[in-house]
């Protein structure tokens, strides 16, 4: 149920197919500080993947080692199986999207997203064509002879995608590029985006420090933490199953037990995360089913947040526990238990992931 990263090939092997992305003992200093450490990655081509983790983690550094905007200090990055650690952005078959649009203001809309290829000498009949395609692409061709501050801010980020795929890059690269968006508009954007992805079947990776968001676009999410990799895995595996402390508390709330309490609970003395939408709220003087442990305590706090009912139980054993309940009842309900009441939280052991 351990999430790994899928297995190197050699050099026996076939070569990687097109957008696929390898990196091998990179490492990336800034004088005495060590933003990268020994990382080793593997994209698959035409994966979404999400680079996840909070600020100074190291995942924006890899972002831009790939894009050739800074230079590994040791390691070896391949695009397509060819070695471009020392090869300069240009040359490389990748665009970025940054979390600022960079859309030239005095020019159409049409002509921002053909830029590229206008500095490429591409014919105005082909350039025209291809940008008409692209703009519908983002669903946008409605604007094209609009200037860019007469777009929301969705319709900007849009074209600047637009702007990068319309120059075929075999690896899009995206820097946070949702975080200028209000919350309404940011989660509407990542469903097209995936959607999009799907659409031109380029490899993308996605740089975000929102953990909703990375499992919400993503094939896989690799986390990072000081400069290196805690785990790479499917939006379900690295939530179900974290492989570390660090990953079970940075992808959402996660209940952590350990030492004598969790070998009294199960006979194993493993870390045990439970997630608190596993956890459920029970009299204390209910039966408790098999397969189920609990912990005996007092309500302590009890937070309505719309979809959701979140309850604090402060155990007898001195461990706060999360559990959370959706609000799926009727909506003039209140919440059977509340501040104080004596309850047991309770879960099947088999919900629980265990800390390697």
């Amino acid at each position: 149920m351990i999430a790994t990263a899928p297995a190197k090939t050699t050099g026996a092997e076939s070569a990687p197919a097109p957008g696929a992305v390898n990196l091998e003992r990179v490492t990336k200093a800034f004088g005495e500080f060590t933003a990268v450490r020994d990382l080793d990655l593997d994209v698959a081509p035409g994966e979404f993947l999400s680079m996840l983790g909070p600020s100074g983690s190291g995942k924006t550094t890899v972002l831009r080692m790939i894009a050739g905007f800074e230079e590994a200090t040791s390691g070896r990055i391949r695009l397509s199986g060819v070695d471009v650690t020392r090869v300069p952005p240009h040359a490389r078959q990748v665009n970025t999207v940054f979390q600022d649009y960079a859309l030239f203001p005095h020019l159409t809309i049409a002509e921002n997203v053909g830029y590229g290829l206008r500095v490429r000498g591409e014919r105005k009949a082909a350039r025209l064509e291809r940008v008409a395609q692209s703009l519908e692409q983002v669903r946008l061709g409605h604007v094209a002879d609009r200037l860019p501050h007469q777009l929301s801010g969705g319709q900007r980020q849009r074209i600047a995608l637009a702007r990068a795929l319309i120059l075929r890059p075999q690896v899009l690269l995206l820097d946070e590029p949702l975080g200028a968006l209000d919350k309404q508009l940011r989660e509407q954007m990542q469903i097209e985006l995936k959607q999009i992805q799907r659409e031109v079947g380029i490899t993308f990776i996605f740089v975000t420090h929102d953990q909703e968001e990375a499992l919400t676009l993503s094939d896989r999410v690799a986390v990072f933490n000081n400069g290196r990799i805690e785990q790479v895995g499917t939006a379900r595996e690295v939530y179900e199953f974290p492989q570390t402390e660090f990953v079970a508390r940075f992808l959402g709330l996660s209940n952590l037990i350990s030492g004598d309490l969790v070998e009294e609970l199960t006979g194993d003395r493993r870390t045990m995360s439970i997630r608190p939408e596993r956890v459920r709220i029970a009299a204390s003087t209910a039966p408790l089913a098999d397969g189920d442990v609990g912990l005996a305590g007092t309500v302590a706090e009890v937070v309505y947040t719309g979809p959701a009912t979140r309850f604090l139980v402060r155990t007898d054993a001195g461990l706060d526990v999360i559990a959370e309940r959706p609000n799926n009842h009727h909506p003039a309900s209140e919440s059977d238990f509340g501040r104080g009441d004596r309850v047991r939280a309770e879960w099947a052991a088999s919900h629980a992931a265990r800390l390697p």
